[in-house]
């Protein structure tokens, strides 16, 4: 099925990888063009170079640090106004609500929170007046499934939810699409690394990483997949589905609802 993606422009922050680059190589296949921003210029080198072994000419890396209003602003006067903009930068740390000083809080709200606020800000006019564009972003269960052992994600995360779903409301009469998504644990390089660990301090073998992943943890017996991501987010930004907007799709293997 031709998703109609061929030729769009898209940004994707936090691209260089995990559910940020599955998501690129996905939209490459549909023939888009790509630009991937992150703060590590050796990854996303690392990066555009894998991806461009199928996609020659249609990977372009912006080097940017997203937690910093001067960053995003130099990243929008570099890139210009995309088609489409996939919000995915941020991570927060876990941590109850005494194991965390306020700066903990600011700092990780800046990149995810506010960094996902202001690229919408920057982009958004630009794309009004032209009346077209999508916006996606990668957000997180944990702002459905509010946990106290990570309050500071659950937070954010239920305040991204909430901005997605009232500027899609805005973005409609404009012709645009605002659109979100909560992925559940996913086995991204950060959950491998952290599962590698484990398996070194508790295995003394950090190859039986896998030996880590407790099935009865997760639906079907594993954690998301990034290629899952990636094929819900390159479907909802299709024109297929044009009418889909101010929403935002849990995929989490329906594990919010067992035992309720």
């Amino acid at each position: 099925m031709d998703l109609g993606l061929g030729g769009k422009t898209v940004l994707i922050t936090g691209g260089s990888k995990g559910i940020g680059r599955a998501i690129a190589a996905a939209l490459l296949a549909e023939g888009a063009q790509v630009t991937l921003a992150a703060r590590d210029a050796d990854q996303l080198a690392t990066t555009q170079a894998a991806l461009s072994q199928e996609a020659a000419g249609r990977v372009h890396v912006v080097p940017a640090d997203l937690g910093t209003d001067a960053g995003r602003i130099a990243l929008i006067e570099t890139v210009g106004t995309p088609d489409i903009l996939i919000n995915n930068a941020g991570a927060i740390r876990a941590g109850r609500l005494g194991d965390l000083g306020i700066d903990d809080w600011r700092q990780d709200w800046e990149l995810k929170v506010f960094g996902y606020i202001h690229l919408c800000q920057l982009l958004l006019p630009a794309m009004a007046a032209r009346g077209s564009g999508s916006i996606l972003n990668i957000i997180g269960m944990a702002g459905r499934a509010n946990r106290a052992a990570y309050i500071s994600g659950s937070s954010a995360n239920a305040a991204l939810i909430a901005f997605t779903q009232a500027l899609g409301a805005q973005a409609q009469a404009q012709g645009l699409r605002v659109l979100g998504i909560n992925p559940s644990p996913t086995l991204t390089d950060r959950m491998t690394s952290f599962m590698k660990r484990k398996a070194q301090a508790e295995l003394g073998d950090e190859s039986r990483w896998q030996d880590m992943v407790e099935p009865a943890r997760f639906p079907y017996g594993r954690p998301a997949l990034p290629d899952e991501i990636a094929a819900l987010a390159t479907m909802l930004l299709s024109q297929k589905v044009g009418y889909l907007n101010g929403t935002v799709v849990d995929i989490d293997g329906g594990g919010q609802w067992v035992g309720t």
